[in-house]
């Protein structure tokens, strides 16, 4: 026991942090001991502290004592309450002391200031990627192990985040409450419009700082990233190639099952994936949407474009790595290959 200010206090023999009341320090020990003596009754979960094990049975029990007068919302805990009460006040406490930012809550302080420090102490096992905040790091190892935890009611589909099952409950609605006051075009969630209003302002806030390009979304700089990154986080579970977008290891996977979901409605051809599907509609319309602008010659695919243009620009991106003659065309330099005696 120690004294201060004529206070007697009570000090850990583990770690010497001091405490006002026996009780205090029983509880404290407990850190450093393990020891969890009350036991949930309907579960058999032990805690360290009584009142612990009290908010904890409030999961079993359904109370929630502590409700918000204002909008009738009720809590479990009294500091759930405090945090939530704050929104209606306007109330930020806790200020930022690098940019006099604030928050309501003192943890999105916390994971503010790591934008300041660059510190990402969140680290995913998979694949090394690191975050600075916990629910990111909740969010990407979804993408590792396929987790989709919110599931629609209507049509059993299921999604990774939450904001994603919001939005395709609208599908089911028909509810678009995003609207443009530029065009007046609504959106079912918030982000499709705010991604749209910048093709009227021309905006493009998020910018790859290996080349400098520049994007409307953020997830297409992430996609894009992983060009310079050589990411690819999204992995076959059959023969473990792995991608870096999703869309692609959906692809991909219909090699192995043979699934072809894509069909024609005019001659029933069918196509593992749906750009496949588009080309081949344009032999049946006529379709050229691709047109060349140097000699106006236009084109059903944009690929096709693409090779054309390399009559008037004289490229030959396709170098055979034994003798060193370029072609314009991938299947030439196959061809050649065979007879290449270098």
């Amino acid at each position: 026991m120690a004294k201060k200010s004529g206070k007697t206090l009570y000090q850990c023999d583990i770690c010497e942090k001091s405490l006002t009341t026996k009780s205090l320090l029983t509880t404290h020990r407990r850190i450093h001991t393990g020891e969890k003596p009350y036991h949930c009754d309907i579960c058999g979960r032990p805690f360290s502290r009584t009142d612990e094990l009290l908010i904890h049975k409030r999961h079993h029990t359904g109370e929630k004592p502590y409700r918000c007068e204002i909008c009738g919302q009720a809590f479990i805990r009294k500091d759930i309450f405090t945090e939530h009460w704050r929104i209606h006040t306007g109330e930020k406490p806790y200020r930022c002391d690098m940019c006099s930012k604030s928050f309501s809550k003192r943890s999105n302080l916390a994971d503010h200031k790591r934008i300041h420090t660059g510190e990402k102490p969140f680290q995913c096992d998979f694949c090394g990627r690191s975050f600075n905040q916990s629910n990111q790091l909740t969010k990407h190892k979804r993408v590792h192990t396929g987790e989709k935890p919110y599931h629609c009611k209507i049509c059993d589909k299921s999604f990774p985040r939450n904001d994603q099952l919001t939005a395709h409950k609208h599908v089911h609605s028909g509810e678009k409450p995003y609207w443009c006051d530029f065009c007046g075009k609504s959106f079912p969630r918030n982000s499709e419009l705010t991604a749209h209003k910048r093709i009227h302002t021309g905006e493009k806030t998020f910018q790859c700082n290996f080349c400098g390009r520049s994007f409307n979304l953020n997830y297409q700089l992430t996609r894009h990233k992983r060009i310079h990154t050589g990411e690819k986080p999204y992995l076959c579970d059959i023969c473990d190639q792995s991608f870096s977008r999703n869309d692609e290891l959906t692809i991909h996977k219909h090699v192995h099952t043979g699934e072809k979901p894509y069909e024609c409605d005019i001659c029933g051809k069918s196509f593992p994936r749906n750009s496949g599907l588009t080309g081949h509609k344009r032999i049946h319309t006529g379709e050229k949407p691709y047109p060349c602008d140097i000699c106006g010659k236009s084109f059903s695919q944009s690929t096709a474009l693409t090779v054309h243009k390399r009559i008037h620009t004289k490229e030959k991106p396709y170098h055979c790595d034994s003798c060193g003659i370029s072609f314009s065309h991938s299947n030439r330099l196959t061809k050649h290959k065979c007879i290449c005696t270098v």
